[in-house]
């Protein structure tokens, strides 16, 4: 193999494969297999008979690189449209949640508003026999407090000592993200995992919120609610099925001898695209169906029919740190929009902000592998400015994740995004997730206070290096 130029940076490579692109093979023999390198994907490739592009999915991963076991080819059977169709026969109480960023693409896709689109997605699952249809950005909600309230903690943990330990408080990276969380995992081992924030994704936190609080408060046990979450990202489905989410029933019955006592927060993902698969599988014309009202025990939705939310498309973690940093470590209100300045790509921005001429608070958007592998080595070396980082593996953010929609013919990828960041923001009333009266009331009855013993029970999570087996090296050598 050719090495690369010493002139070339990590930052001038982009091995992401967008939602509307295909793994192109070429002619292959028979039980051949083909790898692509850039994406840690492995798939046995039957001969095609023409130069159709070969279209490779989960199913198809070998884990050639360890990306994937394959007990977790085994999960990944279960978060499937038959095993979520299936849960829904069996008679199980189902219920819903889905991302702001796949009822956008869904809202794309049909030429709707957000809040359309949510209302018609409630009545379409409700005609499949589900219970409650909600949505995460709630849940988002108490995920910014909890990391807000982490990033004052770890900042003031950074200005009182000087000393060598206190140098993993900062930067803070954000968490919720799974495939910059497995990438972290398993190439960067234990230097980079102290940096990344606590704080649990917002799938995961209202998972924790349906299985550990509502179903104690509504005495439902938390093995007969099925939950599933609909996600513009497919690595959704592994974070959904790690052992740290899943928790063991308190108080097993004799009746539970054979019944599994290990509860899943979320027991199944249903990426954007797969949604549209089912609403075609089920023959619906979803433009024309009526519009059901939301359910809003968990929904951030208002009494006048709007969405609240925050700025930024996948999750507003800088953003709405940056603001409440400003205000809690420095007494600065800032109005108005925040302005970004673009750093070699549009993947890369940051903002700053200056107390008596001093910097005091530096943060970055850092999208796609390109940008983030640069930032991974400053890390490694001492050389990060930036105290808090929103790394997301996908460029452009949760809304190019490979679960979303693809575009229509004659729409362009890049189209499609700008198209999405306006739907995004359709019916969205900015608001402060502090003043979230649902987050309020969560406080109030169950977490006590941002930063809680209870809190940390059950909105934080840890992460942990992996070691790759033998076998795995050997398959790669």
């Amino acid at each position: 193999m050719e090495k690369f130029s010493s002139t070339l940076r990590i930052g001038d490579l982009n091995d992401f494969i967008a939602p509307s692109q295909a793994c192109i093979v070429g002619q292959l023999k028979l039980n051949s297999t083909v790898t692509n390198n850039s994406t840690e994907k492995r798939a046995k490739v039957v001969p095609p008979v023409s130069n159709e592009p070969v279209k490779i999915s989960l199913k198809d991963c070998l884990a050639c690189s360890g990306c994937i076991t394959s007990a977790e080819t085994v999960m990944l059977e279960k978060q499937s449209l038959d095993e979520f169709l299936s849960s829904i026969d069996k008679g199980k109480t189902v219920v819903v949640s889905i991302s702001p960023q796949s009822r956008a693409s869904l809202a794309a896709h049909f030429g709707l508003s957000p809040l359309q689109a949510f209302k018609k997605l409630t009545t379409f699952f409700k005609s499949l026999g589900v219970k409650a249809v909600f949505d995460t950005s709630c849940s988002r909600d108490l995920a910014l407090i909890e990391a807000c309230n982490e990033f004052v903690v770890r900042y003031k943990q950074s200005q009182a000592s000087n000393e060598k330990s206190s140098k993993t408080s900062l930067p803070m990276i954000s968490s919720a993200c799974p495939g910059w969380i497995c990438y972290a995992e398993k190439t960067l081992g234990s230097y980079i995992l102290p940096y990344i924030s606590s704080v649990k994704s917002p799938q995961q936190v209202i998972g924790s919120v349906f299985k550990r609080y509502l179903c104690q408060k509504r005495s439902i046990r938390p093995d007969e609610l099925y939950h599933v979450t609909v996600m513009p990202c497919y690595d959704k489905k592994l974070e959904a099925a790690r052992d740290d989410f899943v928790f063991e029933l308190e108080h097993p019955t004799e009746n539970d001898m054979h019944v599994d006592p290990r509860v899943a927060e979320v027991d199944s993902v249903l990426t954007s695209g797969e949604v549209l698969e089912l609403i075609q599988l089920k023959s619906v014309d979803f433009s024309s169906l009526s519009e059901s009202p939301v359910d809003k025990m968990l929904a951030n939705v208002t009494d006048d029919e709007h969405l609240y939310g925050v700025n930024g498309s996948s999750g507003g973690y800088a953003e709405t740190i940056f603001r409440h940093a400003a205000k809690a470590l420095f007494g600065r209100d800032i109005e108005g929009p925040l302005l970004f300045r673009m750093i070699r790509n549009s993947d890369f921005r940051e903002i700053s902000l200056e107390v008596e001429g001093k910097t005091v608070l530096r943060f970055a958007l850092c999208y796609g592998f390109r940008n983030l592998q640069n930032v991974v080595r400053k890390i490694k070396i001492g050389k990060c400015d930036y105290q808090f980082l929103e790394i997301m593996a996908c460029p452009s953010g949760c809304l190019n994740g490979g679960g979303q929609i693809k575009p229509k013919q004659g729409q362009s990828a890049k189209d499609l995004i700008q198209l999405l960041e306006t739907v995004y923001m359709e019916n969205v009333l900015i608001a402060d997730p502090f003043q979230n009266p649902i987050a309020k009331g969560l406080y109030d009855e169950w977490l006590e206070h941002p930063g809680s013993e209870k809190a940390k029970q059950y909105l934080h999570t840890e992460y942990h290096p992996v070691v790759k087996s033998i076998t795995s090296q050997l398959h790669n050598w």
